[in-house]
């Protein structure tokens, strides 16, 4: 038996726009880019096709890969599915609802609201890149 287990380093998301879904992410999640990846300086043209995102500790936690086309979920209707989605969680019902409009502020649309479940209040957004993600209280 072996004695240890393969680690996840990071989530990758392909997506059309690199630069824009790693921004929605850093901003929604309070992120920062793993050194070298912070948008070029001086104006310089950001061809970017792969970004890392890190928390606070320097541990990886979202990748972002470019790619030329992408079909975004249809979640709930069966055409395109989920493929993946993340799961936020936030403390109460008024956290909820303020990352809801900083979701929406950033970029994401609400694909279903729950908010008024009592027993799992929630919000299924798709990204600016169309994949779907939950925030709800946990």
């Amino acid at each position: 038996m072996m004695g240890s287990y393969p680690r996840i380093l990071q989530t990758a998301l392909d997506t059309t726009d690199v630069r824009g879904l790693a921004e929605f992410y850093r901003v929604l999640l309070g992120l920062r880019y793993r050194p070298g990846d912070d948008r070029p300086e001086g104006g310089a043209a950001d061809d970017a096709d792969w970004l890392v995102l890190v928390d606070d500790d320097g541990l990886r936690r979202l990748a972002f890969q470019q790619v030329d086309e992408l079909a975004p979920s249809t979640w709930p209707r069966p055409e395109v599915p989920q493929q993946l989605h993340l799961d936020l969680t936030v403390e109460d019902v008024e956290a909820l609802e303020e990352h809801r409009d900083r979701a929406l502020a950033l970029g994401a649309r609400i694909l279903l609201d729950r908010s008024a479940d009592e027993e799992e209040p929630l919000y299924v957004f798709a990204d600016p890149s169309g994949h779907p993600f939950c925030i709800f209280v946990g």
